[in-house]
């Protein structure tokens, strides 16, 4: 997803106490950051934050750890946070800048990884591509060494990229436990998954949303 630079983002950012600028130092010692040993859940390719930023709400009781690349979506994401919490102090969110190429750089087994979101990557449709998606085999294996869980949970709105990412999960020995190709029609409680701000936009357009739980076999 592309995003226009944002001036203001870095020195917000920096001034942001659950902004991790050194997230390796934090490898294996994340519960130290959180202060507690809550559950860890893990959200890869965040972007503005809705979602984690809706989870965290609700859940004061799990820790979220929010990864992107992009500083300024970070940036974007830190004051969508901001508006949802309103004057409550925010606990349990870490926001991280970084590659998830290299998630095993900053997260260990031992953290405790109770579950992955993955919300609306990029779908990167050409074949050169591929391996750039965050379903994609490779990121399959990465995430299984770091899950204590076993749940992975993924939604997007592109057909080619959720019948693809089901291949990549039987390749990988993760078992499907629910999955549906029309999320809003299904039975699966929005508390569950709340809707994210892209979401609503395919949603509004008649786009059926994709949404499935795989388990580690």
């Amino acid at each position: 997803m592309r995003i226009r630079k944002k001036k203001w983002a870095e020195p917000e950012l920096a001034e942001c106490s659950y902004y991790i600028p050194n997230p390796k130092e934090y490898r294996g010692r994340w519960k130290e950051f959180f202060r507690n040993d809550n559950p860890v859940m893990l959200e890869v390719g965040c972007g503005k934050c809705s979602f984690v930023a809706q989870m965290a709400l609700k859940n004061p009781d799990i820790n979220y750890i929010a990864v992107d690349i992009k500083l300024d979506m970070l940036g974007v994401g830190r004051r969508n946070i901001v508006s949802l919490f309103g004057d409550r102090e925010v606990k349990n969110i870490a926001l991280v800048r970084y590659n998830v190429e290299m998630l095993g750089e900053i997260i260990a087994p031992e953290d405790g990884i109770e579950r992955i979101y993955i919300n609306f990557c990029n779908p990167w449709p050409r074949e050169k591509h591929k391996k750039r998606r965050l379903t994609h085999p490779r990121k399959l294996r990465l995430y299984r060494e770091i899950l204590k869980g076993d749940e992975i949970h993924f939604k997007t709105d592109d057909d080619g990229l959720f019948e693809d990412t089901l291949e990549y999960l039987k390749e990988e020995n993760f078992k499907i436990k629910i999955l549906t190709r029309d999320l809003h029609a299904s039975s699966v409680n929005p508390e569950d998954s709340p809707m994210t701000e892209h979401e609503k936009i395919f949603s509004d357009e008649g786009i059926k949303i994709k949404y499935l739980i795989a388990q580690k076999g």
